[in-house]
């Protein structure tokens, strides 16, 4: 049996592709964390604008509990790569097909 597909999720348009990298490495030597455009949009709902858990879901048009999946996960590949020294890549998987105007 085929896991259920993932749900489409909004965005904010301040959400992109994007790459950071630690200053002084070369970039070619560098191992790259990548974290979801969902990771970074429920962290961004609920960490910087500071909105509850249900609330940041209803924006994303996910649930609550899946919202506090991306939070745990987007954290820890973001918190390691700090710790470790890697670059952060902001990646836009096939699931995430369109952006939301801020309300």
């Amino acid at each position: 049996m085929s896991p259920r597909p993932k749900k489409n999720r909004r965005l904010s348009p301040l959400i992109k592709e994007v790459i950071y990298q630690p200053r002084g490495r070369e970039f070619e030597k560098l191992t790259i964390s990548n974290v979801a455009g969902d990771e970074l949009e429920a962290m961004r709902l609920c960490d910087f604008r500071e909105l509850e858990q249900a609330q940041a879901g209803r924006n994303m048009g996910i649930s609550r509990p899946t919202v506090q999946r991306l939070l745990y996960s987007g954290r820890k590949k973001i918190v390691e790569a700090l710790l470790k020294g890697k670059a952060i890549q902001v990646t836009f998987p096939s699931y995430i097909s369109f952006k939301i105007k801020e309300g």
